[in-house]
């Protein structure tokens, strides 16, 4: 685990605020029936690269190869890391984002999960879930807590909403590399696990399912699945526990800045 100092934690903010941005301000008119996953990598890559940064993805050693896009994109079924290509989003999809940026050697790391069109309750109420669920993850981030505490908080929402924490991949700390220690499980028993201390920086990252929370790996060798192939929603924040509390970073407001 690396602590990080507060100008640490303001650089990696810049960082995640350019994926603020693009979730609130650039991406949403693009998310429609008809536009590929490739283009919609484009213009994530352009942005990211406009503002100064890197995407952070491309070129990630994987089990078997290197991620080939500026970010992650799944749809409907697929969890997490879905390589963008010529799969056409059709009214009624759900598109998880996982964008990473690298601005002045520091990271930032955020997932949103966007409804294309008009989509059906199910799927509503499962992006609604999995939203709330981050938020109450993130709550129990203070100061006197354990990691413990997060994944159990999140697991137990989750399941009494009728749906399953994915368990095969997780939360991670982050800001001077993609993926840091600890890792930050969706599920788990509270009171377990490393202690929360200022100077953490993690992503919070629930992954939920419809069905089954088993996974299935694609042979590309990166899109992850649900078993049963029904959907998966996911959302990401990076976050910093700054005097004992959380201050979300890749959250884009201004009264949640750093150091304000």
């Amino acid at each position: 685990m690396i602590l990080k100092n507060l100008e640490e934690i303001k650089e990696i903010e810049k960082a995640n605020q350019i994926i603020a941005r693009l979730y609130r301000d650039i991406l949403p008119p693009y998310i429609k029936a008809g536009i590929s996953t490739k283009e919609l990598d484009k213009i994530v890559d352009d942005y990211i690269r406009s503002q100064g940064a890197i995407p952070g993805c491309i070129g990630v050693q994987g089990m078997y190869n290197e991620f080939p896009a500026a970010t992650c994109i799944s749809v409907n079924e697929e969890v997490v890391h879905g390589i963008p290509g010529d799969r056409i989003l059709q009214e009624g999809d759900i598109v998880s984002v996982d964008t990473v940026t690298i601005l002045n050697g520091y990271y930032g790391d955020s997932a949103y999960t966007y409804a294309v069109g008009e989509i059906d309750e199910e799927s509503k109420k499962l992006l609604e879930v999995t939203k709330k669920s981050r938020e109450i993850g993130i709550e129990q981030a203070i100061v006197g807590n354990r990691l413990g505490d997060i994944g159990h908080a999140i697991q137990k929402y989750v399941e009494k909403e009728g749906f399953s924490v994915v368990r095969d991949y997780a939360g991670h700390g982050v800001g001077l590399a993609m993926h840091e220690d600890p890792m930050v499980p969706n599920y788990g028993r509270a009171g377990r696990g490393l202690k929360i201390e200022n100077g953490m920086v993690i992503a919070i990252e629930p992954m939920i399912n419809v069905g089954t929370y088993k996974v299935v790996l694609h042979p590309d060798g990166w899109t992850v699945s649900t078993k049963d192939g029904k959907r998966s929603a996911h959302f990401e924040h990076s976050i910093a526990i700054v005097d004992g509390k959380p201050i979300i970073l890749s959250e884009r407001s201004e009264e949640r800045r750093v150091g304000k």
